[in-house]
């Protein structure tokens, strides 16, 4: 089953650039943070372990609202899913244009998960769990919590795609229109916006494919020591 451009499509994929898939990661975080006016706490990309699969990005906020009336209880701010459909053959491209992303966007560090298919006998319910929710899906919450707002219309069978194949998840938090932009902090790299010019110098590591394993990428650096 492939995607491209909001909907399935048969064919084969032409080669993909990294470049255009952070410019795609990047420019859909700078949208949806115009639009909401909110500080950033953290964003998630999953991906399912197969080429030309869509990326789910989720974006974290920081921040509350106040439940109908005046004197109700607050809530915190719903997240905000999108799918991005995206082309591409090579996992390495994939995780090139994501820690891109998190660089560009000043983050100090980006972690990369790799989860095996929870479909399996006596697959722990806690990695079921983990899966959905690295898809952006809370279906098994009360309905009025609204934990996520998703804009994924694929997000079913990507969630029961990765339950058979397994997924890679990745998680940075933004300082460039973030919350940790309101920190003091002694990170050389960053420049007066709380980003980072491109390209980034950090190297890639293996491609993170391995059952459970957790690869962190350092990507801050301060005055002779490294943000953590």
């Amino acid at each position: 089953m492939n995607w491209v451009g909001g909907s399935r499509y048969l064919g084969r994929a032409g080669r993909p650039e990294v470049g255009v898939i952070r410019r795609d990661v990047t420019e859909t975080i700078a949208a949806h943070t115009r639009a909401l006016q909110r500080p950033l706490y953290a964003v998630t990309a999953s991906a399912i372990r197969k080429a030309d699969t869509p990326l789910i990005l989720t974006l974290h906020w920081h921040g509350f609202h106040r439940d109908g009336e005046p004197g109700r209880r607050l809530r915190s701010v719903a997240g905000s899913a999108v799918q991005l459909n995206l082309r591409w053959h090579d996992f390495a491209v994939l995780d090139r244009a994501i820690i891109d992303a998190g660089w560009a966007l000043g983050a100090w560090d980006v972690e990369r998960v790799a989860r095996p298919p929870w479909w399996r006998l006596n697959a722990p319910v806690a990695e079921a769990v983990a899966g959905h929710r690295a898809f952006a899906d809370y279906s098994d919450l009360p309905s009025a919590h609204d934990p996520v707002v998703v804009e994924a219309p694929d997000q079913r069978d990507l969630i029961a795609l990765a339950a058979r194949k397994g997924y890679v998840r990745w998680l940075f938090r933004p300082r460039k229109g973030g919350l940790w932009r309101q920190l003091d902090g002694d990170d050389s790299t960053l420049d007066a916006d709380g980003g980072r010019p491109l390209p980034c110098p950090v190297p890639l590591q293996p491609d993170g494919r391995e059952l459970r394993r957790k690869v962190l990428y350092r990507l801050g650096q301060g005055n002779g020591f490294l943000i953590l």
